[in-house]
């Protein structure tokens, strides 16, 4: 199977050689060295040229990348998917809580990338598909997740999530009252002595900003209900975050492993804004509260307005 891209040359892009306009359209430096091996990959016209080619306002640059199948533990399994939007390049999917993105260590077989795999083996014309999360979600962590279908488009979307393109703002119950808004900027590394743990680390951690504004609070529960907005996207950055400010999230065994409201940490992705990577069209998707969350704040539990625009 190949991936065929089109695109029609702009005046502003007149003079570009075919590489630098693809990697203006997000298509990485190893998509790009990949393709350039290629007989015909890039076709001008409809005649092949090379990746040095100048272009002219007007060309047809048509861009072909087969899928491959890479080496993965991922096995089909049977799984009732709740898909938000689908097409050709990409899948959003409403994760549950308890459910990995990939397998791991002591989790085959019940991780979303098997219920992905088994869900497109059962298409009336299966095609190779290799699961690539854009965007990532713990375990524990319920909402949406972002599915490129191949190559091109996990390239693009993956670049626009560097960018800082691809919008994503999760809800949360903290512990403790917050303040109206706020914003934390601590970078982020591993723990000393732990494989999976994290904590700031000024020294060596990476950099990460997390802005979050308090949309209620329950006094009798001592807990805040957040909308956060994600700059950046560390490991555990959320969960991490909180718990610096000294306000952690309830129910994470990580961090806060207080049960006594929920029963796993109190996070879901409940929006996402984005551009389709090929067509350009501005996409948005809302997943609700999902029923252990919004017991604690059953005010939000038809969605609430994005305070961050």
């Amino acid at each position: 199977m190949n991936t065929m891209m089109n695109y029609t040359i702009r005046e502003s892009d007149a003079g570009s050689t075919v590489s630098s306009y693809l990697r203006g359209q997000g298509f990485s430096g190893r998509i790009l060295a990949s393709l350039k091996k290629i007989p015909g990959a890039f076709c001008l016209n409809g005649r092949p040229v090379f990746a040095s080619h100048i272009l002219c306002c007007g060309d047809i640059l048509s861009v072909s990348l087969p899928e491959t199948r890479e080496s993965s533990p991922v096995t089909p399994v049977p799984m009732d998917l709740h898909i938000l939007y689908e097409d050709d390049c990409l899948m959003v999917i409403n994760k549950p809580a308890g459910v990995p993105v990939h397998p791991s260590q002591g989790n085959h077989g019940n991780t979303l990338a098997d219920g992905t795999a088994w869900y497109m083996s059962q298409k009336p014309e299966p095609e190779p598909f290799v699961f690539r999360a854009v965007s990532r979600l713990d375990r524990d962590t319920s909402g949406l997740i972002l599915v490129a279908k191949n190559r091109l488009a996990a390239s693009v979307l993956s670049s626009r999530a560097g960018s800082h393109s691809l919008h994503r703002e999760y809800a949360a119950i903290v512990c403790g009252r917050t303040d109206p808004s706020g914003t934390v900027s601590a970078p982020i590394g591993r723990k000393e002595g732990s494989v999976i743990e994290r904590t700031v680390d000024p020294v060596h951690g990476e950099s990460a900003v997390t802005r979050y504004v308090t949309l209620a609070y329950r006094k009798d529960a001592d807990l805040s209900f957040l909308r956060l907005l994600l700059s950046t996207g560390r490991t555990h950055q959320i969960r991490v975050h909180m718990n610096h400010i000294g306000h952690p999230i309830p129910g994470d065994f990580l961090y806060c492993p207080d049960f006594r409201h929920i029963r796993r940490q109190a996070l879901h992705s409940v929006f996402l804004r984005f551009e389709h990577p090929f067509t350009g069209e501005l996409l948005e998707f809302e997943a609700p509260l999902p029923e252990d969350m919004a017991s604690l704040f059953p005010e939000f539990v038809s969605g609430i307005r994005s305070p961050f625009g």
